[in-house]
């Protein structure tokens, strides 16, 4: 497949908002592509580059797009463009800057103008085209003929949908089925939705098993005989950083065993410490044995997705509970009441509150585990509303603040259009170390400048706590944060993860919005330009 006919799907992709429509798209597109091709293909039509990042910042890719004169025939094959990329992002040593910013410009002088922004987005990070995993999910199941929940399933297990769509468009379901569920391999955690209390959520689920809702780390553990090994939430393998999980979980009676659930720093009378507190254990170049004398850590799982040999994703929650009940004792569950009772639920989370808790999580007892998918099955409540958005820009202060970057713009995510809807700034809740390390943090993430406005890739999510939303016709979406404030950073989560604007939306109509006022057309999203060519 040529880049170009990649290239043009992507904008077909961007253009719509249909999501039936981006699938048959993108269905589409697979069906077309070579086998030495689907991997390469399914990486670029989800923004990424099968590389990662390959060491090429934006004034590089700005240097490369100025210099670059556009091909007038379309000649660049997908797995020629894979191989490009490769030595560029295997350059190594003294000049390999300048080698990488060499290759580049030469791969870019071989496109159309139409190939260069969709390589130069790719290399940036920044093509956001509504093609997230979920959709390619179902794009991959159109294309190859299987079931969606086989795809998902192996995707699940697999955590890379690049192999399961290789395996599905070569082999159909027989393909799939050689994604079994792996010891020491992490899969991508269950996520879920927020909702304003806890008789909405009883309303949702009916009865359901409610639980502590930890502020601490997400951390998956496997054992497999005297094995363990412990997973973030990025699925990062974080061992060596919590000895002493290693060892509860090693000390457990099962055979094998993986448990989801929180690590978190307890103070003396077993309230947790503040989120930021318990993330210094995960450092990747920190003394473990000094912090763990001056940080213990707790660990305390909600979840057993695998017994003895037993594979328990699927199985529906109550069974999985009963799993963990058997496998881990009390001390080491977090605490949970299985209820339909409104009253019973309210004083949990009271309960759950008076001890330092964020609020309650809601789970349907029938569901299964589904991996990376913040489905109706899990529901989050806490006291104050807050959403996880994403830093689109940042102004200047002044005053005590000057020489800070202070002022945030906040962005919802747009799954449908792709990028992300502005809802407001705030410049409250920052500490001054907080101001110095932002500060840092986006200059580094610069993309552009407007005056006193910083542009930045969209790349830092942070949590925002607010008091409700309003109609306004000053952002795309129709809608603003009133009174926002940031709680805190979130380092543990990627902008794809961040909250989308239907959840916004919804949270309005929950608020007492009326349907008109949050029904802005927000336009097809694109929160940063490709780099432009000098004129």
């Amino acid at each position: 497949m040529l880049l170009a006919d990649l290239a043009g799907t992507s904008r077909a992709v961007a253009a719509t908002r249909s999501r039936l429509r981006k699938v048959e798209l993108l269905a589409a597109a697979l069906r077309r592509m070579g086998p030495r091709e689907v991997a390469v293909g399914v990486s670029y039509l989800a923004g990424d580059l099968r590389q990662g990042r390959i060491g090429i910042g934006v004034a590089a890719v700005r240097e490369a797009m100025a210099t670059a004169t556009p091909a007038e025939r379309a000649t660049l094959e997908l797995t020629d463009v894979d191989a490009e990329l490769d030595r560029v992002a295997g350059a190594r040593g003294a000049g390999s800057a300048a080698d990488r910013r060499r290759a580049l410009a030469s791969l870019l002088s071989r496109g159309t103008r139409a190939e260069q922004e969709l390589l130069a987005r790719l290399v940036l990070g920044e093509l956001r085209q509504g093609a997230l995993e979920g959709v390619m999910v179902e794009a991959v199941a159109r294309a190859s003929g299987a079931p969606v929940a086989e795809v998902r399933r192996a995707a699940m297990v697999a955590g890379d949908l690049r192999q399961v769509a290789e395996a599905a468009l070569a082999e159909g379901v027989a393909g799939l089925r050689r994604f079994p569920l792996r010891l020491m391999s992490p899969l991508q955690p269950m996520l879920a939705q927020p909702v304003d209390d806890v008789g909405d959520a009883l309303a949702s689920l009916g009865e359901a098993a409610l639980e502590h809702k930890l502020d601490g780390a997400r951390v998956q553990a496997h054992k497999d005989g005297t094995e363990v090994r412990v997973f973030s939430r990025a699925l990062r393998d974080v061992t060596p950083a919590v000895p002493e999980i290693v060892e509860a979980v090693r000390a457990l009676p099962a055979r094998s065993v993986i448990l989801d659930g929180e690590a978190l720093a307890l103070r003396p009378d077993r309230t947790p410490e503040p989120f930021q507190v318990t993330m210094r254990r995960f450092g990747r170049k920190l003394d473990a044995a000094a912090l763990r004398r001056e940080l213990p850590l707790s660990a305390l799982f909600f979840d057993a997705l695998h017994l003895d040999g037993d594979d328990l994703v699927a199985r529906p929650a109550r069974e999985r509970f009963d799993a963990l009940s058997t496998a881990v004792p009390g001390e080491l569950v977090v605490p949970r009441l299985v209820t339909g009772d409104a009253g019973r639920a309210a004083a949990f989370l009271e309960d759950a509150l008076r001890r330092g808790h964020e609020g309650v999580m809601a789970k349907s007892l029938a569901a299964p585990y589904e991996a990376g998918s913040r489905g109706s099955a899990w529901l989050k409540v806490k006291r104050a509303q807050t959403l996880d958005l994403v830093v689109l820009a940042a102004e200047w202060g002044h005053g005590r603040r000057s020489g800070w970057l202070s002022n945030l713009h906040l962005g919802a995510r747009d799954p449908d259009a792709g990028g992300f809807v502005m809802l407001g700034k705030t410049f409250k809740g920052m500490t001054d170390e907080m101001l110095a390390w932002q500060t840092e943090k986006l200059q580094a993430l610069q993309l552009a400048t407007d005056g006193h406005v910083v542009h930045v890739r969209p790349e830092l999510v942070v949590e925002v706590a607010f008091h409700d939303l309003q109609a306004s016709p000053r952002y795309p979406a129709g809608l603003a944060l009133r009174f926002a404030r940031v709680k805190r950073y979130r380092a543990d989560k990627r902008p794809e993860e961040a909250d989308t604007v239907e959840t916004v939306r919804a949270l309005h109509r929950r608020q007492g919005g009326a349907p008109g006022q949050d029904a802005a057309a927000i336009p097809p999203g694109r929160e940063t330009p490709v780099p432009p060519r000098p004129q």
